[in-house]
């Protein structure tokens, strides 16, 4: 004799076909909520060279930045975010090569742009690649932490560059008080009232930034990937002073407000999404892409569906956009999928 329960409601009727599946759907993924990063060198010849704690990922010579946004473009990838990678004679204490009118950053934004007017660039304003320790901001006269206001100074003069370049967004990444304001009012002044600022709104003092600091050389300059930034980037304890960064970089001008790292603060990205009408971003970093990798070459994990679902957890917790290493093979993977797929890059979902 079968048994046969009496349960007027059962959710199993919403997961039984692709189809149906894909109609209650209530998160989506898609190319062009994601943001490539790229890392950009002034060599003048050569191939792209490997980042080893950064698996498929690259130091772009300048002459080939076309060729990979072009690719990007084709895949449906429609915004980057651009790092450059000095030398180290190019570094100092004061990090001047910041407001060298003709820096590595000035000039990619300008080939970038000349080429692929529509394509969304945004630049990372902060001091980190280009000073000789490390630090995102100018050292006091001690030499013993980061001094803030002078930093905002030198992060003005870096936006107004940025944006009379042609960059679409400008995006603080420093955790200075008080740039946003400074910034928009310096982008004001000089005319630049159209270009946009991406806050790095909750950058949290992470141990997840290791290959990042790696891939743009700030790690080589201080000696370490362990650099202390604690007196400027936030305790990762601490979720109130997270939201009241986020609240004040609203007031003082921001377009889009992000919270970084993203897996490690879904619950940041919650209560930002609920505080703000904004729109919000999140930076899937460095040490996430790596830590995925690694678990996938060890076989311990599948690289695809648990890349998939991570980005896809972002989105939940109500990020707009994600900045992620993995734009691009997503992007590829979203292109070669028929209507009829019930993908793992959409639910997470197997099809059984």
């Amino acid at each position: 004799m079968s048994f046969r329960q009496h349960l007027p409601i059962r959710p199993r009727r919403l997961r039984r076909t692709p189809v149906i599946r894909r109609l209650v759907e209530e998160t989506s993924l898609h190319p062009s909520q994601l943001i490539q990063p790229l890392f950009v060198t002034d060599r003048a010849e050569g191939e792209p060279e490997p980042i080893p704690s950064l698996p498929t990922q690259f130091r772009w010579p300048l002459y080939r930045l076309n060729q990979v946004c072009a690719e990007l473009w084709s895949t449906g990838i429609r915004a980057v975010a651009l790092f450059p990678v000095l030398d180290a004679p190019l570094k100092d204490a004061c990090g001047s090569g910041a407001t060298d009118k003709n820096t590595l950053i000035l000039r990619a934004i300008r080939q970038v742009k000349a080429a692929f007017p529509e394509l969304c660039v945004i630049t990372d304003v902060a001091l980190d690649p280009y000073t000789d320790h490390g630090h995102d901001g100018l050292l006091n006269a001690s030499g013993t932490d980061v001094d803030n206001d002078a930093t905002v100074e030198r992060l003005c003069a870096m936006a107004i560059l940025n944006a009379r370049a042609g960059a679409d967004f400008i995006a603080p990444s420093d955790m200075m008080d008080g740039r946003v304001g400074a910034i928009r009012h310096a982008l004001d002044e000089a005319g630049f009232t159209d270009t946009g600022i991406l806050a790095y709104s909750a950058k949290f003092n992470s141990a997840y930034y290791g290959p990042f600091r790696e891939a743009v050389g700030s790690a080589q300059a201080a000696g370490t990937p362990l650099l202390g930034k604690q007196t400027y980037q936030l305790n990762p304890a601490n979720a109130r002073e997270a939201l009241k960064e986020l609240e004040l970089d609203e007031q003082e001008g921001a377009d889009i407000l992000m919270v970084k790292p993203a897996g490690p603060y879904l619950d940041i990205i919650r209560m930002a999404r609920e505080q703000s009408q904004l729109p919000l971003a999140a930076y899937q970093v460095s040490g996430e892409f790596a830590q995925i990798h690694a678990a996938a070459r060890l076989g311990w994990l599948d690289l695809r569906r648990i890349r998939d679902e991570s980005l896809l957890a972002i989105r939940r917790a109500g990020a707009d956009m994600i900045l992620t290493y993995f734009a691009r093979e997503f992007a590829e993977d979203f292109q070669g999928k028929t209507a009829a797929t019930d993908s793992a890059a959409y639910s997470g979902g197997t099809g059984i």
